[in-house]
């Protein structure tokens, strides 16, 4: 037994030696490498984990706030972080092809992507749904008011008897937990006061947006799929204005969207923020059935995008909304005029959006003075002018100033464009994706991103996915350019 108590530290040692990241154990966020994934993952009912390089722009900024998240998690998930430059083979296994990637683990098993948002909050509302039952069982009327006494709206289904359709509706919550709040319950007294008399499903909207525009409740009563039933709710869950947030706003953005962002506060101040809201409620059940979307939103949280996006300074409007409209294909308005207290302003802005006479907005750098060098510099204002150019086939890189990837490619890149220069069928173009918007059509994630639009199908580029050595891009260019270029002296150096 002495002996067995005096091989402890050493085997403690031991597995620190071969564990490193062991000794990581007591910070927020766990530090894995290849050597020790498995081993303390598996530790773990729930783990989010983030695969980075210390060098990607995206992931310096994700990590103060995956950090935020882990203090605020701790003892319900754990966060971790693997550096994919020094344990590239967790990296591979795990398919990981970009940075940062997001994957939640469950017991050391990869789970599901990570799909939520990327603040601190966000981070922490989201994994908070991966804890806990996907619907939780309601027994009492006490129970069934405290469930929907909540910041966020409600889906309870309602299912007595035992030819029920409870187990479609679990079913259905474990799909959409990390979207939605779900309870059940099999007594059908709980639905009565809300015209229930058989097997429903209840939607209740937040108290805090309670008004008078629209029912607090919404019943779903016809025959319940998975599918039907994420229909209703996809339908109903955010009512007639919703409260875009940074956690809901790529939902919410699936469809033409036009959003009133003021000094709204949920938390501290639930009649002010709706002083606004129902004004543009007001306005909005004018234009039910338009196909488009209403919702409001704190500026501060938007402050950058209303800048960058839409070329609003923090001074514009001072105590009235900023109103925008963003539509699925990506177009940009802003409201100009002064938002008036009667709604007559939005009104107007809405009868011109309609109409058609609105001016789209598009953030772009001035155009070059010259552009006679072999890369061609583009901008989003001569965007349509270079690269949709019906003449000429163009390969376009996307690309942002702090990229090192971009650095990198710059001298291939200028090599590529001096070998085609006398090509007047080829252009090489490059455009700061950062500062000017990117066309609809052309899918930027990450850079550098590299486009072909060919003459004749400018809407339909062609993404390069391909090595970035010259040799590399001449043979692509031989294969996907058009004749006109095939006949010119420099196409026989392809």
């Amino acid at each position: 037994m002495a002996a067995a108590v005096r091989l402890l530290p050493a085997v403690t040692l031991a597995l620190v030696s071969r564990f490193p990241a062991a000794g990581c154990a007591r910070r927020d966020v766990l530090e894995l490498g290849d050597a020790d994934f498995d081993y303390l993952a598996t530790e773990h009912e729930t783990m989010l984990v983030t695969f980075y390089a210390p060098w990607c722009g995206h992931c310096k900024k994700l990590s103060p706030e995956f950090d935020k998240a882990a203090r605020r998690l701790k003892g319900s998930v754990q966060l971790a972080k693997v550096d994919c430059t020094s344990h590239s083979q967790t990296c591979e296994r795990f398919g990981v092809s970009g940075y940062p990637t997001l994957k939640i683990f469950r017991n050391g098993r990869d789970s599901a992507p990570y799909d939520g948002p990327r603040t601190a909050e966000g981070i922490y509302h989201y994994m908070k749904k991966q804890t806990g039952p996907d619907s939780v069982h309601l027994q009492t009327d006490e129970d069934l008011q405290t469930f929907i006494t909540h910041y966020e709206a409600s889906v309870v289904g309602v299912f007595p008897g035992a030819a029920s359709r409870l187990s479609d509706f679990l079913k259905a919550a474990g799909l959409l937990r990390e979207q939605f709040r779900f309870a059940h319950t099999t007594d059908l007294r709980l639905g009565a006061e809300y015209g229930v008399q058989s097997e429903s499903v209840l939607l209740f909207r937040p108290p805090r947006l309670r008004n008078r525009f629209e029912d607090d409740v919404v019943v779903f009563s016809d025959h319940m799929t998975i599918t039907s039933l994420r229909r209703f709710i996809r339908d109903n869950i955010y009512g007639l204005c919703p409260h875009m947030t940074l956690e809901n706003r790529e939902r919410l953005r699936g469809r033409d969207l036009l959003t009133a962002f003021y000094d709204l506060d949920y938390h501290h101040n639930t009649r002010g923020s709706n002083y606004w809201r129902n004004r543009v409620m007001k306005v909005a059940s004018q234009y039910t059935g338009r196909g488009l979307t209403f919702s409001v939103a704190n500026k501060k949280d938007f402050l950058s995008e209303l800048e960058d996006d839409f070329g609003l300074g923090t001074s514009d409007g001072g105590e009235l909304p900023f109103v925008t409209i963003r539509t699925k294909l990506g177009h940009k308005f802003t409201m100009r005029e002064e938002f008036t207290r009667d709604g007559r302003s939005l009104q107007r802005f809405l009868d011109d959006y309609f109409a058609g006479r609105l001016k789209r907005y598009v953030k772009s750098e001035p155009a070059p003075e010259r552009n006679a060098a072999a890369v061609k510099v583009v901008v989003a204002e001569t965007f349509e002018d270079v690269v949709n150019d019906p003449e000429k086939d163009v390969l376009i890189q996307f690309y942002s100033p702090s990229c090192l990837h971009c650095k990198k490619l710059e001298p291939v890149y200028r090599e590529l464009a001096d070998r085609l220069y006398s090509d007047r069928n080829i252009v090489i173009a490059r455009m700061n994706a950062v500062n000017n918007d990117v066309p609809l059509g052309y899918d930027v994630q990450g850079y550098p991103t590299i486009y072909f639009a060919p003459v004749g199908k400018k809407d339909e580029p062609i993404r390069y996915q391909g090595p970035r050595e010259l040799k590399d891009f001449l043979n692509f260019l031989k294969q996907k350019a058009g004749r006109g270029a095939a006949s010119s002296g420099s196409r026989n150096e392809l």
